[in-house]
C-alpha cells in the first residue's frame, strides 16, 4: 500500500466516520463526501477541498482497495464507500481509533478516549492503549508513538497511513505498554509535587528575605 496525502487520509477518515455515526445516509455522494471532508467540527486542520480533489482522491483510494463506489446501490447518482473491513479486517475499537486518527491528526490516548465515543466507547483509558499496541503490531504498523513532548504527561499516537515522516522519531512499543497509563499518571504526580516544593521554597525564600531586612 502507498502512503496517503493529505486529501486521501480526509477522504478515508470522513468516509469512515459516516459510515459508522450516520448509517442511514451512508454510501455517501460525491457532494456529501466533500461537506464530510470540509465540516468544521471534529476536524484537524479543516480543509476546503473541492470536487476535483476528492474525486482524484477516490481514484487513488480505489486504486488500493481502500475505497470506491458503493457496490449494488440501487441510485442514478454514484456514491462511495470505504473498504478498510476487506483490506485489514478491524474490530469496532480499532476502526474507531484510527478513524479519529486520520481526521484529527496525532492524539493522547485521553483525547482519542473522548473523540471515538460517538463510534465507540471506551469503558478505561488502558482500552484505549490496548487498541492502539494491537494497531503499531500489526504488519504493516498503522500506528506509532510519538516521542513526549516537554512538559506533557501523556504521549500522543499518529496514524502511519501517510508515513512516519523524515523528521518524526518514533517510539517502539515494548511489552510493559499496559502499564504506561499508571507509569504516565505516577510521574506526572511527581512532577506536581516538584512543582509544589519549587513554589513553597520561594516562598520561604522571600520571607526570610524581608525577615532579615527589619535587622539591616
Amino acid at each position: 500500500m502507498d502512503f496517503l496525502s493529505d486529501v486521501e487520509v480526509r477522504v478515508l477518515g470522513a468516509l469512515i466516520e459516516k459510515d459508522i455515526t450516520t448509517p442511514d445516509y451512508y454510501p455517501l455522494s460525491l457532494n456529501a463526501l466533500v461537506n464530510a471532508c470540509n465540516q468544521k467540527n471534529n476536524r484537524d486542520p479543516v480543509m476546503a477541498l473541492g470536487e476535483d480533489a476528492v474525486r482524484a482522491a477516490l481514484d487513488s483510494l480505489q486504486g488500493q482497495r481502500l475505497a470506491g463506489p458503493a457496490r449494488g446501490a440501487d441510485s442514478r447518482v454514484t456514491k462511495y464507500e470505504h473498504r478498510l473491513q476487506e483490506v485489514f479486517n478491524f474490530d469496532r475499537r480499532e476502526i474507531a481509533v484510527l478513524c479519529v486518527l486520520l481526521l484529527r491528526g496525532a492524539q493522547t490516548p485521553g483525547e482519542l478516549r473522548g473523540r471515538a465515543e460517538r463510534m465507540y466507547r471506551f469503558e478505561e483509558l488502558e482500552d484505549v492503549v490496548a487498541t492502539l499496541e494491537r494497531l503499531s503490531q500489526r504488519e504493516p504498523a498503522l500506528v506509532a508513538m510519538l516521542p513526549r513532548q516537554p512538559g506533557t504527561k501523556e504521549s500522543r499516537y499518529m496514524h502511519l497511513l501517510s508515513g512516519a515522516g523524515e523528521s518524526v522519531a518514533v517510539i517502539p512499543h515494548t511489552a510493559d505498554s499496559e502499564h504506561r497509563p499508571a507509569e504516565s499518571d505516577r510521574i506526572g504526580r511527581l512532577e506536581d509535587e516538584v512543582a509544589a516544593l519549587r513554589k513553597e521554597l520561594t516562598e520561604v525564600q522571600r520571607q526570610l528575605g524581608e525577615f532579615r531586612k527589619q535587622f539591616e
